[in-house]
């Protein structure tokens, strides 16, 4: 994110707030996680492949005995996909969670693209978590947007928060931030215990430990 919280800039093209060693890092993460899950506005505005770039490290977890790339999902409650993105023809399996009235939508708009669950009639963190547990998932990266960082942060589901902060200030009120409004658990004055601190060329990681907050 920018200096000022924000993850991208309000045009249309894509803001890159990371640089070569950050994404670099960002890949090692990919490669270690058993799934990375965005949400479908993400999807839609930046359209990624998601995938774990390194020849080295997708080797080394099919050594493993895991699948070539991690599992990768998105979440949507209005079923508004696109079976063009890049998200969907990339990579190895897909997952899409989404609710009872949108299961149908997003089943004929993907076809045989991915696999397609409804957790009910709302969309439901737990219900989703607990399936992904169910699926061999115990390592998941959330890649975004600033809506599912901000629900699973209220709810405290997150083990583990990773801020790359870049230098630049964005300062568009349009633009998307990193968290919105919420009644964050604990309140104001809850500081969460910092993991790590470290500058990666001019940006800088910080890791945060949320579920431990004094």
């Amino acid at each position: 994110m920018s200096v000022d919280g924000y993850l991208d800039d309000s045009s249309p093209d894509r803001l890159l707030l990371s640089n070569a060693d950050d994404f670099d890092r960002v890949d090692e993460v990919r490669a270690s996680c058993d799934a990375i899950l965005i949400g479908a506005t993400t999807m839609r505005k930046d359209n990624p492949r998601l995938l774990v770039n390194s020849e080295e490290r997708r080797a080394k977890r099919v050594a493993e005995g895991r699948s070539e790339y991690p599992l990768k999902v998105t979440v949507t409650a209005s079923g508004d996909l696109d079976a063009d993105l890049k998200f969907w023809h990339h990579g190895g399996a897909k997952a899409v969670f989404t609710v009872d009235g949108a299961v149908e939508k997003v089943r004929g708009t993907l076809g045989g693209l991915a696999d397609v669950i409804s957790v009910g009639p709302v969309l439901d963190w737990g219900l989703v978590l607990d399936e992904l547990g169910r699926r061999g998932v115990g390592r998941l990266m959330v890649e975004g947007g600033g809506t599912i960082h901000t629900q699973l942060m209220a709810q405290d589901l997150a083990d583990e928060l990773h801020l790359a902060v870049a230098p630049l200030l964005v300062g568009q009120p349009a633009a998307a931030r990193f968290l919105g409004a919420a009644d964050y658990p604990g309140g104001t004055t809850a500081r969460m215990r910092l993991l790590e601190a470290r500058a990666i060329g001019d940006v800088v990681l910080l890791r945060y430990a949320p579920k431990e907050r004094s």
